[in-house]
């Protein structure tokens, strides 16, 4: 055992990552019947670039949890996906290999978009091991293979089964960016610089009223006009015809609550389709479809004379021209709030399309239920999935007009339209190549089908993960599994995506499990760059691991990971990785030092008596032990880890290893067992401070572990060793007594710094002025006192300096 050398993090890293593959720690026993099982539904990240501090932090939480809980006995079940089909995944393959999918064959795309996810997966496979995720790699899967197709397509069977998956010709959400559908889920609101114009329409009988809109463009597709039926100043107007300028085709006006008479002129056009309300009033007056916007972002042939001109180009020219004609009598500057796609930022579209769709607006009830059986941590942040809920205009859009991505598993007659789906059996299946599951309609007779060639979103994929990994669909012989970990122990994942992921999830689990997913919930927040602004490639902010792990280590990035409470974000400082660093460091030597120091511990020693001093320290390793486990139960792992890290930095090594060196290096100056007391006590504290760190910081307390542990316990690992429990040994009262000892020698180490003397620095003798009741007390921690100070006597009589939290005063004679 070589204790000389210095802790090296990279060559420790690069060891334990080959030792604990090889050695099989992780590896989930489905066969094992005793164990618990711990199950994890693990968030598979998204194949759409570098991984960036955001991934490590949110991951490093999720396996804190899972090394504590396999501590803790549990056969833990901990796979490791990859989420490499649908837009994100196309996206970054078009910019990568600057390609247009929609410009070349689909299949020589899909190939293009399988390689370059391959290639990813071994980058990303390699960076995670490093920053020492304690995953079962014999569980990975990737959300584009065989499994996960034949589980997204038997979902959608089975729902169509159930009359819960439509399709319907119908206003969808639109990306004219990335020409697709999206669902509600996939918007966000961006604020952009816009105006209101006051726009001129004419009556019949030539009167004059303003119509105020933010677009102009949408004047081809108006469909009516619309007051509120109790608006004094308007509702005159009602059944009257209007005529709209520039294109001077008439509209009717008609009544309806929904509009706002005190806003602007109480007037509004209803085009198809501008907004959700337009959308309404088209379906309630049955009113005539016009499409003036292209699939592409355009202007179609409705538009005249700015056909084929962009959105953008079109508000400018119709604006133009209303000024020339005088129809535009005013603009006010706005900033004005829009729904874009949270993948490209660009203002989304209404457009009527045919479109695959889940129910979900019937049972939002209880979907809330379903929410309320699940334990939220933190607690707050179920407002976020209610609200969610609550807010559902929609039911769910799942097809999209992609290419890479799980296809839709259905056929259309030619002639009549009847759909036809395959059986559970058949799948997966790909319509686009394969033949349909009839040779002829049922309806019709027709021989000739069509497939559908539209791929699932990636979110109706990604909800079915607990699915996929608990082998819902048995492909491999692991029948019964679904029952052992489903519904799953955890779903760790971050804030942002609790309305895309979490509820579709619950959703899923609801239709097709009839139970909650998982029993909890651990939500975490993001990182943040050092002026606490969110992480982001387009703001060149971002921070990859890669640069970090090779500047300081995993334990220290790990380390920064567990700096604050869940749900919180947290700017990525080096001086924190510095921290952790330095944290790693005193690890290895102050367990180096106590090891040296148990050399020749005799394990089978009994009846051992302990100075009161032990009993301190070993109480405050209980009371350690207690509240970390409490903490890492509750999911709080950055209390934990604060917990751990006081203890072992202050109470051990500040407080107990400064008072029980003298002990180490000079028992004669003791009785007989005074160094055998040091070391059932060291060996206490040093191995289960390893033991509550190496959640948190793996690979060193491995390390140190193998240094003397492993071969003490027995035990291969640290990782599969039983979770630290308090001792019974302990005797409260002499653990106060020896509180008291550590106080006095704290205080007169901090007198000796505070004059400049040194701390090895002999005294003749310490002076001790406390009340008769501690008398009998001090001379029972005299000696610790005395060898920690380095005095020669210690005197009970009439002294100077206060003790602080004591009735004790000091004094020393040098």
């Amino acid at each position: 055992m070589d204790l000389s050398k210095k802790y090296n993090p990279k060559a420790v890293e690069e060891k334990w990552q080959e030792k604990w593959k090889k050695m099989k720690i992780y590896r989930f026993d489905k066969n094992n019947t005793k164990k618990k099982i711990y199950s994890i539904d693990t968030p598979p990240p998204t194949v759409s670039g570098n991984i960036h501090m955001g991934h490590a932090f949110s991951y490093s939480h999720t396996d804190f949890i899972a090394r504590y809980q396999r501590m803790r006995g549990k056969n833990v079940f901990y796979p490791f996906g990859f989420d490499d089909n649908g837009l994100p995944t196309e996206k970054y393959v078009e910019k990568k290999r600057k390609i247009k999918g929609h410009n070349m064959d689909r299949q020589a795309f899909i190939k293009i978009c399988l390689e370059e996810c391959e290639d990813a997966e071994k980058l990303f496979t390699g960076l995670w091991t490093r920053i020492g995720l304690s995953v079962d790699w014999n569980l990975k899967y990737s959300s584009i293979d065989q499994r996960a197709q034949k589980t997204c397509q038997k979902a959608f069977v089975d729902l169509y089964d159930m009359g819960r998956s439509y399709i319907k010709e119908a206003p969808s959400i639109w990306c004219p960016g990335c020409r697709t559908t999206l669902a509600q889920v996939e918007l966000e609101d961006k604020e952009f610089d816009s105006y209101f114009n006051d726009i001129i329409f004419e009556l019949e009988n030539g009167e004059k009223i303003v119509i105020a809109t933010t677009r102009p463009e949408l004047l081809p597709a108006c469909v009516a006009v619309i007051v509120h039926p109790d608006n004094e100043k308007t509702k005159y107007l009602i059944n009257k015809k209007v005529k709209v300028p520039l294109f001077n085709n008439t509209v009717k006006v008609i009544a309806d609550k929904r509009v706002d008479p005190d806003k602007g002129s109480g007037i509004v056009m209803c085009c198809t389709f501008g907004d959700q309300t337009d959308m309404e009033w088209w379906k309630a007056y049955n009113l005539e479809l016009k499409t003036a916007i292209t699939p592409a972002g355009k202007m179609t042939e409705l538009a005249g004379k700015y056909k084929d001109m962009k959105i953008e180009e079109a508000r400018k020219a119709i604006i133009d021209d209303l000024k020339k004609e005088g129809l535009l009598i005013k603009q006010k500057p706005i900033k004005h709030t829009v729904n874009v796609h949270d993948r490209c930022g660009k203002p989304i579209e209404f457009l009527v399309k045919k479109q695959w769709f889940y129910k979900l607006l019937d049972r939002k009830k209880e979907f809330l239920e379903q929410g309320n059986k699940i334990n939220w941590y933190p607690k707050f942040m179920k407002v976020r999935f209610d609200n969610w809920i609550k807010g559902l205009q929609w039911d769910w859009s799942v097809s999209r007009q992609r290419f890479y991505g799980i296809p839709i598993p259905v056929w259309y007659c030619k002639e009549c339209g009847k759909e036809f789906l395959p059986k559970t059996d058949e799948l997966p299946v790909d319509p686009t190549k394969d033949k349909a599951p009839v040779k002829k309609c049922t309806g019709c007779g027709c021989n000739e089908f069509i497939g559908d060639k539209d791929v699932f979103d990636t979110w109706s994929c990604s909800s079915l993960t607990p699915q996929i990994n608990a082998w819902w669909i048995d492909e491999t012989g692991n029948k019964n599994i679904c029952k052992k970990i489903y519904p799953f122990s955890l779903r760790p994942q971050a804030h942002d995506i609790i309305t895309f992921w979490a509820f579709n999830t619950v959703v899923q689990s609801l239709y097709h499990n009839k139970s909650i997913p998982w029993e909890n919930i651990m939500i975490s927040g993001h990182a943040l760059d050092q002026n606490s602004q969110k992480m982001s490639k387009s703001k060149g902010n971002v921070v990859e691991p890669q640069e970090v792990l090779d500047k300081f280590s995993a334990d220290a990035l790990r380390f920064w990971a567990a700096g604050t409470k869940l749900g919180d974000d947290l700017p990525y400082l080096e001086k924190d990785l510095k921290t952790g660093l330095k944290f790693a460091n005193k690890i290895w030597n102050a367990s180096k030092f106590s090891i040296m120091h148990l050399e020749d511990y005799n394990f089978k020693a009994k009846d051992i008596k302990l100075f009161p001093a032990d009993h301190w320290i070993l109480n405050k390793m209980n009371e350690t032990i207690k509240n970390t486990t409490d903490s890492f139960e509750k999911y709080a792992y950055s209390k934990a880890k604060k917990l751990t890290e006081y203890f072992f930095l202050v109470d051990v090594c500040d407080n107990y290893l400064e008072i029980v060196k003298d002990r180490l290096y000079n028992p004669q100056n003791y009785d007989q067992q005074s160094r055998l007391a040091a070391q059932y006590t060291l060996y206490q504290i040093i191995l289960n401070s390893l033991k509550m760190s190496a959640p948190i910081t793996p690979y060193v307390t491995e390390e140190t572990y193998q240094l003397y542990f492993a071969k003490a316990e027995k035990i291969e690992s640290i990782h599969i060793s039983p979770w630290p429990e308090e001792l019974k040994k302990v005797d409260k009262k002499q653990a106060d007594i020896g509180e008291l000892a550590i106080k006095i020698v704290a205080a007169i180490r901090k007198f000796k710094s505070d004059n400049r003397m040194a701390l090895n620095e002999k005294l003749s003798e310490i002076i001790i002025q406390a009340p008769k009741e501690l008398h009998n007390e001090l001379k029972t921690i005299e000696p610790d006192i005395k060898g920690a100070v380095k005095s020669e006597k210690l005197i009970l009589r009439k002294a100077e300096h206060k003790i602080e939290g004591t009735d004790i005063l000091f004094s020393i004679k040098t």
